[in-house]
């Protein structure tokens, strides 16, 4: 679809709307300076991003108390889970001066398919899959592909796993063969007390953030493991057995110290259900690990791994050192980003 042309009324409420918002922001980063110089603001100091609104921060001090904060000018694009140095004003808000390197960025494509932080400093991502909805493997291998592709640790979560066969099932055997690729695999349950011991332990002294599709349980884990905080659970539908995200902005939780020590969260529905449109086929061929002993192995340089003659992927699956199933899920993964 072409875009719609602007009249040229239109493009100059846009570009006045634009100027009146850089004015302000000028005006506002002066005032700041002048305070800053006036020494009316305190000495700097470590925070963290717990929320954005705009300009606008939330940054929880060294003592864990949320401060608003605003933003100078210069400092676009920060985003929930940065680490900054901040200086305290004479009315309980700050001014966010410097933002410390990441360890970590997640991003996601916007409406204009360009990628745009939304996360920053994250340890972990929890792909969250549970006995209902069934899980397919080719889900499974998606999300870990784009984890892969953001260079942050992935972890497997099954959760409702008091549905499970006691032998596990066919689900089981596929947690194992992910646990054998050098996965972390968690399993949990909210039927029972103890059904987030393992959970809890995995979230110890981290940054997580969980992903995965509607209805696997993520809001009910975020529920019990976040007591204090206030999250809507989205109800299962008994007719398509898929459920429904209800939470809005990403925002930073930090966990109970009695239940997870140094443990913190970081949940918004936009970093929860993230894809892979944004990637090439390279990078989709990187976020399948076992395949890396055979890159630049095969006989052509220029080899897609289809069948072309010599190549290193489809002999190591006829060796039985790539699973098939992992394989045919990798080409299914590619076609679906070039459909025909």
């Amino acid at each position: 679809m072409s875009k719609r042309k602007l009249s040229r009324q239109q493009k100059w409420r846009v570009e006045k709307i634009q100027a009146e918002r850089a004015q302000r922001a000028e005006k506002r980063d002066s005032k700041d300076a002048e305070k800053l110089s006036a020494g009316e603001y305190g000495p700097e100091q470590p925070g963290r991003v717990m929320a954005h609104f705009g300009r606008t921060l939330e940054v929880r001090d060294a003592d864990g108390t949320p401060i608003r904060c605003h933003l100078r000018a210069n400092l676009d694009g920060l985003v929930t889970g940065d680490r900054v140095i901040w200086r305290a004003g004479q009315d309980g808000s700050g001014v966010v001066v410097a933002r410390e390197e990441r360890d970590s960025i997640l991003k996601r494509p916007d409406p204009r398919g360009q990628l745009k932080p939304v996360a920053a400093n994250i340890d972990q991502l929890l792909i969250v899959f549970a006995v209902e909805p069934a899980p397919h493997p080719n889900l499974i291998d998606r999300y870990l592909v784009a984890a892969e592709a953001t260079g942050i640790a992935p972890v497997l979560v099954l959760n409702k796993t008091d549905l499970l066969p006691d032998d596990g099932g066919e689900l089981g055997q596929l947690l194992e063969r992910y646990h054998q690729l050098g996965y972390p695999v968690v399993r949990t349950t909210t039927a029972n007390p103890e059904g987030l011991d393992k959970l809890r332990q995995q979230l110890a002294g981290r940054t997580s953030v969980f992903v995965g599709q509607s209805g696997v349980g993520k809001s009910s884990l975020i529920d019990l493991l976040l007591p204090d905080e206030t999250l809507r659970i989205g109800a299962l539908s008994e007719d398509s057995r898929k459920g429904t995200h209800t939470t809005t902005t990403a925002r930073l939780y930090a966990m109970r110290s009695d239940e997870v020590s140094n443990g913190e969260l970081i949940d918004s529905p936009g970093i929860r259900e993230f894809g892979l449109i944004h990637l090439d086929e390279q990078e989709v061929t990187d976020g399948f690990i076992e395949f890396h002993p055979y890159l630049g192995l095969c006989r052509f340089r220029d080899c897609r791994h289809r069948n072309e003659p010599g190549c290193a992927l489809l002999d190591a699956v006829e060796a039985g050192k790539i699973h098939p199933e992992r394989f045919a899920s990798y080409r299914r993964i590619l076609d679906s980003l070039n459909p025909q």
